[in-house]
């Protein structure tokens, strides 16, 4: 359940720094927790809600086969890519997002050991293409189709993505070895992060690939914050390491900063990876830092 990085050097854009800080004037938000677990799974992982409440992600059965996970609160449906491998202990498939009309996005390796991005909606798997692409990961997924993801060129450099239609939309996000795209709103706002020559994560968010505005969590060390999800409203979660590396979920809810762990958790390893527009979240957690993982959903109230 990683994401591979690449060590390519990309070239730096202007940007807009926003240090995010809890306004003591905001309303306070409360947390609760949930545990999510497919049915068998002895690993789950929740990375994506849309408003319906309807989860995307993966789980791992006794097995140690990895499956895609469309999850309701009455069924759990997981679909079979034959493009996908399905060794047993292989990162062999996984939807990361979901939209409004139940098309969930996702990307898995293949019987070469590359990666594909693909939709799924209405029973059907779609790869995602992107011309000259060796590899593509697609996370995000909006109302009216657009995709984000991270892709790999030609020449080997890895990219963040807006693919909306056929218009492509190439993303590096400035300082960073090289970019990973995450999410996309209906606004067509995109998170993007990546590592800098210090081995720190930076994360931004984008609109045109030119423009950068800048997240990090004050309570960050010196590996830094993840971006995650941004929804229609503008708020954001993500994963932040502290001072000790210990690994803690975050958001951004437009004047206020929140950190989030899980109670069943380590206090140590909590990640949060989606969000709708009702300021849910969803993310992983676990009993130990770097242990199995456990879903979770967070429901916010004030």
């Amino acid at each position: 359940m990683t994401h591979r990085q690449n060590s390519w050097i990309l070239g730096g854009l202007a940007l807009a720094f926003i240090a995010l800080t809890a306004a003591a004037e905001a309303p306070t938000l409360k947390f609760t927790f949930s545990d999510v677990n497919a049915p068998g799974a002895t690993e789950t992982d929740t990375y994506g809600i849309n408003n319906a409440g309807v989860i995307a992600g993966d789980w791992v059965d006794s097995a140690g086969v990895q499956h895609g996970m469309v999850l309701t609160a009455k069924k759990l449906l997981s679909p079979t890519n034959k493009t996908c491998t399905t060794t047993p202990g292989s990162t062999s498939i996984a939807f990361y997002a979901i939209n409004s009309a139940d098309v969930a996005v996702g990307w898995c390796l293949n019987n070469n050991g590359k990666e594909v991005g693909f939709t799924f909606g209405g029973g059907k798997f779609t790869n995602v293409a992107i011309k000259g692409a060796l590899e593509i990961e697609s996370t995000g997924i909006n109302n009216a189709g657009d995709i984000a993801g991270t892709y790999v060129d030609s020449a080997g450099n890895q990219h963040g993505f807006l693919l909306a239609g056929t218009k492509l939309t190439t993303i590096d996000a400035p300082g960073v070895q090289a970019t990973f795209g995450w999410s996309v709103n209906n606004y067509g706002v995109v998170t993007v992060y990546g590592t800098n020559s210090a081995g720190t994560y930076v994360s931004f968010t984008t609109k045109d690939g030119k423009k950068f505005t800048q997240y990090s969590a004050p309570q960050a060390g010196s590996l830094g914050t993840v971006i995650h999800a941004i929804d229609s409203k503008g708020d954001i979660d993500g994963t932040y390491y502290d001072s000790a590396s210990n690994v803690h979920g975050w958001l951004w809810n437009k004047t206020a900063y929140y950190s989030l762990d899980d109670p069943n958790g380590c206090k140590c390893d909590t990640r949060a990876d989606g969000l709708n527009d009702t300021l849910t979240v969803v993310g992983r957690y676990s009993t130990s830092l770097g242990g199995a993982s456990v879903g979770y959903k967070a429901t916010t109230s004030q």
